[in-house]
């Protein structure tokens, strides 16, 4: 198998490509100038693999950490989540259908937090508010860790509501 490498004049920069590397020393077509090509290194293949596996796996450990410091941020700045579980309805004594949602508070921190009111919002099909209810959990302390559940009718009926969600007080 024959490489073509590649030689360049010591003097005028000429490049010069060969089939193999000449016995005798070379001369320079523009310049004149005479050099001996050397032979290039041989590159170990398997330093090669091992140096491309190595560097994958410093990309690999990077993303973790950086992944990771991002979780750790993230938990720090809102350590306390809120999450809908289910959304049922039931109909009042007037014939009004509601929503019920039940849902939970979750303290993903390593520290006892305090538990602000919940937020419930009706949207309509266009993403518009049309009902914000407020309402205290069952639980005022959250333990590391810990959920507190919650269930809320609401006092808004279901006609025009595409999309509930849920946020904690600020």
């Amino acid at each position: 198998m024959n490489r073509r490498m590649k030689t360049v004049c010591d003097f005028c920069k000429t490049e010069y490509n060969l089939d193999n590397v000449p016995k005798a020393p070379v001369k320079c077509a523009v310049c004149g100038n005479v050099w001996v090509v050397q032979k290039p290194p041989r590159k170990n293949v398997w330093l090669t693999f091992i140096a491309a596996i190595c560097a994958l796996l410093s990309a690999v450990v990077f993303a973790v950490a950086v992944m990771a410091q991002h979780q750790i941020k993230e938990i720090r700045e809102n350590p306390l989540v809120a999450e809908i579980s289910e959304i049922e309805t039931i109909t009042d004594d007037n014939g009004i259908v509601h929503f019920v949602v039940s849902g939970s508070v979750h303290n993903r921190s390593e520290q006892i937090y305090g538990v602000p009111g919940v937020i419930i919002i009706s949207y309509d099909e266009n993403d518009k508010i049309l009902d914000r209810q407020k309402f205290l959990p069952p639980a005022t302390l959250l333990d590391s860790g810990a959920d507190a559940n919650f269930l809320h009718v609401l006092s808004v009926p279901v006609q025009g509501v595409k999309k509930i969600a849920v946020e904690l007080e600020k």
